[in-house]
């Protein structure tokens, strides 16, 4: 015979039966009608499988509307299951096995929900009955409209998400029509419970059953909580990608922008909100600010899209008037990062640009973007960098930092200082004085640490005299060069620290992932193309490694090859006659009979220099 004492809030009861079930009569399944303060409908369990008239519609809550909680779907982790209970003695244990039998033969919603109304359970006994209520709703099972607002199901998420105490009034539950105390809490509490435990597979499957604003709701909390849950983010990806509804520019640009704070990129996932921006764009006919929050985002996420950049482009070229001086400077920092000129970039120019002054922004950093992406836009005037090259601005973009600018502001001084030797007009008076506290000390990440060293190995074997290479050269133009070195006409390097008339002086910039912009049109992304622009400009020759040509995977002696290839171009360009000769061989040839072959290297030793005679 077995015992169970169920602990209600309210009442206490005892069941006795040989082995554990429950009577289907009326005496045991009993629902509490709704007095005349609206207090809900409370069903005790009928776990009968085949019971007529036993259905989820059968329990529905009053109270407000509440979406956010189905999304308590996601809030789900089974790493967490059990441990609350490990201390507890031998009667409890055998009471949690009781009622997780109940759990598991119930076969309706108000079976589910009943459990929770007859018996105190706990957090595992509260993930157990939201787990198998958003199963049944993923299989259409059940409609979540049966449940969600049923305040049992609100507790139950309640206990899911609450991290601290719970603050009821009066200690006692609150069932009404209108919204209870911890109803009326769990409104601004229901994001904690989706984004307090959300990672982990089974939430990310649940996905499924949330609407499109929800998801899109829960991608922008993910985002400003900073919660970066990859199984969550692709299931999110992907049923808002596959979703038939159409999404509007605001939510669009909100995407875009928790994609981009998580810096979580789903290629799918951009192609289909780039097709929706391009869908809603012409419905737009007086809105600047979600047109910029696209705008902005694409630019975070690297993505280059030139279709959809004119098109939104075009639409701002078109409402020019309804551009403000700081919307203006966010399109021109997106298209800078994505070195890309839009085709309607000269009514940008004499609409918006030509009219812009420091005097519009409050912040001086603003001013400081703005005429930076005018530069690498390469159509910055001499007055507009004149006006950020000087001590007065310096320090007053040092006030506004208290004295402790970014790194990247540096950089962005010292790149337009570089500029400012081409430009007409520009007055440059900063690096005079402040040279040393522009300085910034370059530390390239792993990942571009790897490609650099795989690069100098190759360069090494093509160039293993030290006195004709350079590596790691700092320069006063806000980068550094990976590698240097000077090749005559016949492709022979030469002494890399004298001048040569004949030479060509190549520098080598290695760009990694991080380096590049990503989507339809794959190119180097603006700060890197300044670079190389600003290199050329001192008499270099720039030799771009990008990372999807070189792999350090490769063997050393593909790579030596590629080195060789691309050196050869670019002297054959420089002098175009020196290699029409058919009966010339490459400048550097790597000899295939040497003992060293099974190496699979370039040997120092059998790299000649053919063209000497």
């Amino acid at each position: 015979m077995i015992n169970l004492r169920c602990i209600g809030r309210s009442f206490r009861y005892c069941l006795n039966a040989r082995t554990y079930s429950i009577s289907t009569s009326a005496a045991t399944a009993k629902a509490i009608a709704a007095d005349g303060n609206g207090d809900r409908i409370k069903v005790q369990p009928k776990l009968s499988r085949n019971t007529p008239g036993s259905n989820g519609s059968a329990v529905v809550a009053g109270g407000s509307k509440n979406p956010i909680v189905a999304a308590a779907f996601a809030s789900l982790r089974s790493d967490e299951n059990g441990r609350e209970d490990s201390a507890a003695g031998g009667s409890d244990v055998k009471q949690d096995v009781q009622i997780d039998e109940m759990i598991m033969k119930a076969n309706t919603v108000a079976e589910l929900l009943a459990v929770s109304d007859v018996t105190k359970v706990n957090r595992k006994q509260a993930l157990k009955i939201v787990s198998i209520l958003a199963e049944w709703s993923s299989i259409k099972k059940v409609n979540l409209s049966d449940f969600e607002n049923d305040s049992r199901f609100v507790e139950l998420c309640s206990l899911l998400g609450r991290t601290g105490t719970q603050r009821t009034t009066g200690g006692a539950r609150t069932n009404g029509g209108g919204p209870s105390a911890k109803s009326t809490e769990l409104q601004g509490d229901d994001l904690q419970t989706v984004l307090g435990i959300t990672a982990n597979d089974e939430a990310a499957k649940l996905i499924a059953g949330l609407t499109l604003p929800q998801m899109i709701k829960v991608m922008s909390s993910l985002a400003a909580k900073k919660k970066r849950s990859i199984p969550l983010l692709r299931s999110l990806s992907f049923n808002i990608a596959s979703s038939p509804a159409q999404l509007n520019l605001k939510e669009c640009g909100d995407l875009l922008y928790a994609m981009a704070c998580l810096n979580f990129r789903d290629v799918v996932l951009t192609g289909r909100i780039c097709a929706d921006v391009d869908r809603e764009l012409a419905k737009n006919t007086d809105k600047m600010a979600p047109i910029v929050s696209v705008l902005t985002s694409l630019g975070m996420l690297r993505y280059r899209d030139g279709a959809v950049l004119d098109n939104l482009c075009g639409w701002i070229a078109a409402h020019h008037e309804l551009c403000k001086p700081t919307q203006l400077g966010s399109l021109l920092l997106s298209l800078a990062t994505l070195n890309y000129e839009p085709i309607s970039m000269d009514t940008i120019k004499a609409k918006l640009v030509a009219n812009v002054s420091e005097n519009d922004f409050i912040r001086s950093t603003d001013w400081l973007n703005t005429v930076w992406s005018l530069t690498i836009l390469n159509c910055v005037s001499g007055e507009q960098l004149s006006s950020v090259l000087n001590a007065d601005f310096f320090r007053r973009l040092q006030d506004e930092r208290r004295g402790n600018l970014q790194p990247s502001m540096k950089i962005k001084l010292l790149n337009m200082a570089a500029a400012a030797k081409r430009v007409p007009g520009a007055k440059e008076s900063l690096l005079a004085t402040h040279q040393a506290e522009l300085f910034v000390p370059f530390e390239p990440s792993k990942d571009k640490r790897v490609l650099v060293t795989g690069m100098l190995d190759a360069l090494k074997s093509l160039i293993p005299s030290e006195s004709m290479v350079k590596i790691s050269q700092t320069t006063t133009m806000g980068f550094t060069i990976d590698a240097e070195c000077v090749l005559d006409k016949k492709c022979l390097p030469l002494p890399v620290d004298k001048e040569h008339e004949q030479g060509t002086r190549i520098a080598l910039l290695v760009h990694d992932y991080h380096d590049m912009c990503q989507g339809p049109h794959v190119a180097l992304n603006g700060i890197q193309a300044l670079n190389m622009r600003l290199l050329e400009q001192e008499g270099y020759t720039v030799l771009s490694i990008p990372y999807n040509e070189f792999s350090t995977s490769d063997k050393l002696l593909k790579r030596v090859e590629y080195l060789q290839k691309k050196f050869k171009s670019i002297v054959t360009s420089k002098h175009p006659t020196c290699h029409q000769s058919p009966d010339s061989v490459n400048s550097w040839s790597i000899s295939r009979s040497c003992p060293n072959t099974d190496r699979a290297s370039a040997c120092l030793l059998c790299i000649s220099f053919s063209t000497l005679g």
